[in-house]
């Protein structure tokens, strides 16, 4: 059953009064009472890192209306056959909708997928990949339970079919992925984690985000040693990190990550943690442990000792 979503519902309603949006990113497009006739004022409104992205903006409208999918032949009207065009696209939804993915969904460059006025929920199957792909914006998204999938033939174009190893389950990679915002997105209860940000992947924000009842939530650098994520940069902004939450939020390798005004409830281990000197700016966020004395921690550094750490740029 789908669940209630009040942005959804809001943006389709009316209300009187002066339209009042405190949120720095929302403000951007939310007081248009004409906004559905102007969706791609949001290209104009990426954030942090990210900034700059436009997505589909250069391109058509797709209208997805078909919530099957054929890993290898998606017929014309779903989303993984509007995903794989080599072209720009603002990808809308006619309709709410529930799509369980066969396999792992291909994200090609310069596409936008925008599921405002619709209550869309990516779940019980595969979970989105963006793979050395740039230029893409997810917006407005509900992704949980997400599965492993054996792999296989899968369409990684509209052009060429791809044989692709087992997924881990996260709901959404980005690997080697540049100018990517993720915005308004509700992530819960995957097989691996939420999101997974790695090898070499950067130009990042995260904003606006629900995350609630898992266990590794965000991760940015998958090794140690890879020393390609030193250019990584990460913007983790406005999101809400809600109750049945453990550990990674984010949890940072190596690059530099700018971690400002999030909302941190009940977490079971730690907030914030890292390794392999990663730089760390936390802003303006604010943290609500439970009353649970082992629970409280806020930051770690694995085992690493101090003497391991004491040089590592993270500021508060």
């Amino acid at each position: 059953m789908l669940e209630y979503n009040s942005t959804r519902r809001a943006l389709k309603g009316k209300k009187k009064g002066p339209c009042k949006i405190t949120n720095p990113v929302d403000s951007c497009w939310r007081c248009d009472p004409n906004w559905v006739k102007n969706r791609k004022r949001l290209a104009d409104c990426a954030p942090g890192f990210a900034s700059g992205t436009t997505g589909g903006k250069d391109g058509k409208f797709y209208v997805v209306t078909d919530p099957s999918d054929d890993s290898a032949n998606p017929k014309p009207g779903t989303l993984r056959h509007a995903v794989t065009q080599l072209k720009p696209l603002w990808i809308i939804f006619r309709k709410s909708m529930i799509i369980k993915l066969e396999q792992e969904l291909i994200v090609t460059s310069d596409k936008t997928i925008d599921a405002r006025g619709a209550n869309v929920h990516i779940c019980y199957g595969a979970g989105i990949t963006v793979q050395f792909a740039k230029n893409i914006i997810i917006h407005g998204l509900h992704i949980h339970h997400i599965k492993p999938t054996t792999g296989g033939i899968i369409r990684d174009a509209e052009n060429h079919l791809g044989l692709r190893t087992a997924s881990d389950g996260d709901g959404i990679s980005l690997f080697g992925a540049t100018n990517i915002w993720l915005d308004h997105l509700s992530l819960y209860d995957s097989s691996d984690g939420l999101i997974d940000v790695i090898q070499g992947s950067n130009a990042i924000t995260i904003s606006n985000c629900h995350f609630i009842d898992h266990n590794e939530v965000l991760l940015f650098g998958a090794s140690d040693t890879y020393v390609a994520d030193e250019k990584m940069h990460i913007t983790v902004a406005l999101n809400l990190f809600g109750k049945g939450l453990v550990d990674r939020m984010p949890r940072c390798r190596l690059g530099f990550f700018h971690v400002v005004n999030n909302d941190y409830t009940h977490w079971f281990m730690y907030a914030i943690g890292g390794s392999s000197h990663p730089t760390i700016i936390s802003q303006g966020n604010r943290y609500i442990a439970s009353s649970i004395y082992v629970t409280k921690q806020v930051t770690s550094r694995g085992y690493l000792s101090p003497e391991q750490w004491k040089n590592w740029n993270w500021v508060s």
